[in-house]
């Protein structure tokens, strides 16, 4: 059984729709005023959709000062007819990275436009070689995860996205396999969202009751604080297979989007952990338009909040901080999963 989200968005979600870095989403198209098709036309449009639909202003204004009038000024100042298509994306991909979103996305047919130092600033925590490692040879795959029993009797899940979706018969298969293991390890480092749903149906199996796991909003308005009041998101237990026993969940920067709302779950969660790193954050629910060149415009329209109604935009805290340790990388050791062995063997 799916996760109930109770909004008035509830189908876009379950239609399946991607939160993840670099999709065009177009779950939504946003009608906006005509504009010329020349550089200043398509500036003023791209300034002006994101004014009356973007959902952070106000939180990232409080946040580092995010002024977006005084955006428009020092950026239009930068546009003039005589400029070729490769400085306008310049100029307008520089303008959207101001918004320090990684949900923010423009696409030409020449180029992606992105924001990537929301984990490009932060360390990776991550070695896919030392992950590798500890797999071996013999690990299984499910539902697009990889697992396996560790020597210890741990059981280890690498799950790196949400891109496809979870098959039911496929988590009972490998939370049946690993049921006689003392713990879990979800290993979800450089999973960078995909479908949220996904996400829904593996949280789904760590609770056996309905738990209340955060709040949304929609855009009612132009103005950058017209919103509706807060909608709950509501966890309900799967009537599959469900996990009894601990659970730590690895986090890095690298964490996104549905990951990120994967973590907000869990955490709810009784017996999980998470450990690691802050999570790199991107709560906002991703809708696109066009401008009158034709270059499409994905943004964050609906925000998505904690069950503290905090939004968790820039990410996630663990609840027990680690980090990989250059000595035992060389030594074969991965210290993050290491810690998670340690906590789970208590």
């Amino acid at each position: 059984m799916r996760i109930q989200i109770r909004t008035s968005a509830r189908k876009l979600l379950l239609r399946g729709f991607l939160l993840g870095i670099g999709i065009l989403v177009c779950a939504s198209c946003v009608e906006e005023t005509q504009y010329a098709d020349n550089p200043k036309g398509n500036f003023e449009a791209l300034w002006r959709i994101l004014d009356e639909h973007y959902c952070f202003f106000s939180y990232k204004h409080a946040a580092y000062g995010l002024d977006w009038n005084e955006v428009r000024q020092r950026y239009s100042r930068q546009v003039n007819e005589h400029m070729t298509e490769s400085q306008l994306f310049e100029v307008l991909t520089n303008m959207l990275s101001e918004l320090r979103d990684g949900h923010v996305n423009l696409y030409a047919k020449f180029d992606m436009g992105r924001y990537w130092s929301w984990y490009e600033d932060y360390p990776v925590n991550y070695s896919e070689n030392l992950v590798d490692k500890y797999l071996g040879t013999n690990y299984k795959i499910a539902s697009g995860m990889r697992y396996r029993i560790l020597d210890d009797n741990i059981g280890y899940i690498s799950c790196t996205s949400f891109e496809n979706g979870m098959s039911a018969s496929g988590l009972d298969n490998i939370l049946a396999y690993l049921t006689t293991t003392n713990g879990l390890i979800i290993d979800l480092r450089n999973n960078t969202g995909g479908m949220l749903t996904s996400a829904e149906e593996l949280a789904a199996r760590f609770t056996n009751e309905e738990l209340l796991v955060g709040y949304m909003q929609h855009k009612t308005g132009k103005g950058h604080d017209d919103f509706s009041s807060m909608e709950e998101q509501r966890l309900k237990p799967s009537s599959g297979i469900r996990w009894q026993k601990k659970v730590v969940v690895l986090t890095n920067r690298h964490v996104f989007s549905a990951a990120n709302e994967f973590v907000k779950y869990i955490k709810q969660c009784p017996l999980v952990t998470v450990a690691g790193d802050w999570t790199g954050g991107g709560a906002g629910m991703p809708f696109s338009s066009e401008l009158p060149n034709g270059w499409g415009v994905r943004f964050s329209a609906c925000p998505m909040y904690d069950v503290n109604r905090q939004p968790t935009e820039f990410g996630i805290a663990p609840d027990v901080e680690t980090a990989l340790s250059e000595a035992d990388a060389i030594a074969g050791k991965d210290t993050m999963i290491e810690a998670a062995r340690a906590l789970l063997n208590q």
